[in-house]
């Protein structure tokens, strides 16, 4: 199965991407070199989520706020954004889309520094860009993308530490030598996500909650399980779950939780106490925190990372619920319905 082995092949493609660090290292200084203020991002679908995960990280590490573009403002009402001392960036695994290519294109015209993340080096919005950074996941066949989401999780903390320790990630973030090895363990949890996803695939909704840097998680698992098994899926921070659609939960009404330790373990831990205790949810929580997982009726134990390098694990145990929720729905993973691996919207 592709989509299977495209999710194994993610330790294997991070550490090829960390023996990498010092060339984006010296992509990372020279846009230090230009004094930007913030960060700009342009992106669709998983990639987005991979830009959500890079407002958390660039805003927390280096004090930069980081904005996502609405593409359409410039592809359908011909209206350029004023970048002024931002970075430019365009996040795509394909490196095709229009409307991103021309976020890219026209932030180059300004005079901005710009950046393509993509597993395409050859594509159009490599073209569009002053730097390039390429994944180098290797072909990604399966609709759903999965080893292109970590690399760009993992290429974006290189280029955030580079950014914030002189031009060298690995001095400046040793922890990020542990991630291959933290994504090897989070795949051998496989039978236990395939046990709970078995059980729970006949349930056609959820919401996924996650906060702080795991809300891209949350997202990300939701839209896993929308694209795969057609679960209606609906993603929330946790902070925003409570202003309003916490009404979508009664007795019995699955939550898959996105918990580990970290800034925002205490809040995610309130809220998953009271769906459990007064609304009787049936609960799934991944962490690493032990008192985490006995608030949900299952658990999965994940690999311990810093909170900011966690989300690259934690997607992990999503991804294979994922798929086995789609298998136990008797659906092909490598053929879901209606969407096609490139999308290109303008």
């Amino acid at each position: 199965m592709t989509l299977a082995t495209e999710i194994r092949e993610q330790p294997q493609v991070l550490a090829r991407l960390l023996d990498r660090a010092p060339a984006i290292g010296a992509m990372a200084a020279a846009i230090g070199a230009r004094d930007i203020e913030h960060v700009v991002i342009a992106a669709r679908g998983t990639s987005d989520h991979a830009a959500i995960y890079a407002q958390y990280l660039f805003g927390v590490l280096l004090g930069l706020p980081v904005g996502l573009t609405t593409p359409s403002v410039l592809s359908l009402y011909g209206a350029e954004p004023r970048f002024g001392r931002a970075l430019v960036v365009g996040i795509s695994q394909s490196g095709a889309s229009p409307d991103i290519v021309g976020v890219v294109a026209a932030g180059r015209r300004q005079g901005a520094p710009t950046l393509a993340i993509t597993n395409e080096p050859a594509s159009p919005l490599a073209a569009a860009a002053e730097h390039v950074l390429d994944l180098g996941a290797g072909p990604e066949l399966a609709v759903a993308a999965t080893k292109t989401y970590t690399a760009e999780l993992l290429a974006l903390a290189l280029l955030a530490a580079g950014l914030g320790h002189g031009g060298d990630p690995l001095a400046g973030d040793p922890d990020l030598a542990r991630v291959p090895a933290a994504v090897a363990a989070a795949l051998e949890t496989e039978a236990e996500v395939a046990a709970i996803a078995r059980e729970l695939a006949p349930r056609d909704a959820c919401v996924v909650v996650g906060r702080g840097y795991e809300y891209a998680t949350a997202r990300e698992w939701a839209l896993k399980l929308k694209e795969l098994a057609h679960v209606h899926a609906d993603p929330y921070s946790a902070a925003d779950f409570r202003h309003g659609p916490i009404a979508l939960v009664d007795a019995g009404f699955p939550v898959l939780a996105v918990a580990p330790s970290g800034y925002a373990a205490p809040d995610v831990a309130s809220l998953l106490a009271r769906l459990r205790d007064d609304l009787h949810a049936d609960i799934v929580v991944l962490s690493d925190d032990p008192g985490l997982r006995a608030l949900g009726r299952w658990s999965v134990a994940l690999p311990a990372l810093p909170e900011h390098l966690q989300p690259i694990a934690s997607i992990v145990p999503g991804q294979l619920y994922a798929m086995h929720a789609t298998l136990a729905l008797g659906l092909d993973p490598d053929q879901p319905r209606t969407i096609a691996k490139v999308t290109l919207t303008t």
